[in-house]
């Protein structure tokens, strides 16, 4: 047999199991229309993200390869998005505009097949909750380089929503064309900060290339995708969205930069089994106070991860704290803790209790 023929026959054999893929996947989406039927009338959630987390981690141990198991979880990601839109098109707000780094938290999270709804601040996400106008949203909370968004944590304090899930994105910025050419390219579009972050790999590889500012760095894809001989910098959902091509990955001067993305919603998610949970908490005027606060967290064995403190805005000099600990509040030693945690402190509220983002 020539290699003809052993191609001919390996391929028909791949579309036989394609055929066979299909089928399974129309069987699924009906089974999560009858799952759907049930949560309607139950009046339960449609997104469940604990369960989500759930398929991710038994799909990866079931797999013996040779498939990747990070490329499983992009392909499970959007298999349950599409599953998920039969039951009902989920609306999630997200601090716009269109392709930036928030949006491809969005897209990160919930997939594909979701209505993506870009906002014009931090504070229209948390409205269009209140107002129902969507179902969940998505805001940046802290940067490895930059440090915490205040605006965020202040936004918790005014607005009685749930932490339901987290997004760890790698921040990186491309040079994007619908040129394939990068000899070609006579203009670099992007943002102020888009393009100090990117000075040194520009002024080594492309010097002679002009270098023009705007707005933000999806406006410089949109501007790119009607120009031949121009480049933007911008983010990969920026490359999706307005049909570019990658033309070098990865150009910003950062190596480890990463950005952790809050989702919100009404409701506390069951437990997942890898969760962390959020809650803030001030303090009353008093020598050792903060020891005396997080000592059940000790006593209970639970591990705080982070704690971030911020003006409570209601006193001078007084402070809340916001806090990330390990584990679920339906676990017993973390509501026993918390709650001992409550009665010492003047002012306690629980943020939300959530599954462990995974950095990819």
């Amino acid at each position: 047999m020539d290699y003809q023929e052993q191609l001919k026959k390996l391929r028909e054999e791949i579309d036989k199991i394609d055929e066979n893929i299909v089928k399974l996947l129309n069987e699924r989406a009906k089974l999560a229309q009858q799952v759907g039927e049930i949560k309607k009338k139950y009046n339960l959630p449609i997104y469940v993200p604990s369960r989500e987390a759930e398929i991710f981690e038994r799909i990866q141990k079931i797999s013996d390869g040779p498939f990747p198991k990070e490329a499983l979880k992009h392909i499970f990601k959007e298999i349950i998005s599409a599953c998920r839109g039969t039951e009902e098109v989920i609306k999630v707000a997200y601090l716009g505009p269109k392709a930036t780094f928030t949006h491809q938290a969005s897209i990160k999270h919930f997939g594909q097949t979701v209505e993506h709804i870009p906002v014009m601040t931090i504070k229209d996400v948390f409205e269009e909750i209140v107002k129902k106008k969507v179902d969940y949203g998505i805001v940046p909370v802290e940067n490895t380089i930059e440090g915490v968004v205040n605006y965020t944590l202040d936004m918790f304090l005014d607005y009685d929503l749930k932490i339901i899930g987290e997004v760890i994105l790698e921040i990186s910025l491309h040079l994007l064309s619908i040129n394939t050419d990068i000899s070609k390219i006579e203009r670099i579009y992007s943002h102020r900060h888009a393009i100090a972050e990117c000075r040194d790999w520009i002024m080594k590889n492309m010097p002679h290339a002009q270098i023009i500012e705007v707005e933000s760095t999806a406006k410089a894809a949109e501007i790119a995708k009607d120009d031949f001989q121009s480049a933007a910098i911008a983010s990969e959902a920026a490359a999706d969205v307005y049909g570019l091509h990658i033309l070098e990955r990865k150009i910003d001067k950062h190596l480890y930069n990463y950005t952790r993305f809050l989702i919100i919603g009404k409701d506390i998610p069951p437990p997942s089994g890898n969760d962390k949970t959020t809650f803030i908490f001030s303090l009353r005027n008093e020598v050792g106070a903060l020891y005396k606060n997080l000592e059940p967290l000790y006593r209970y064995g639970i591990n705080m991860t982070k704690i971030e403190s911020r003006p409570s805005k209601r006193e001078a000099w007084e402070y809340i704290f916001f806090t990330d600990i390990e584990g679920h509040i339906s676990e017993e030693n973390v509501k026993k803790a918390l709650e001992e945690l409550k009665e010492r402190s003047p002012y306690f509220k629980i943020l939300g209790s959530y599954p462990k983002a995974v950095i990819d």
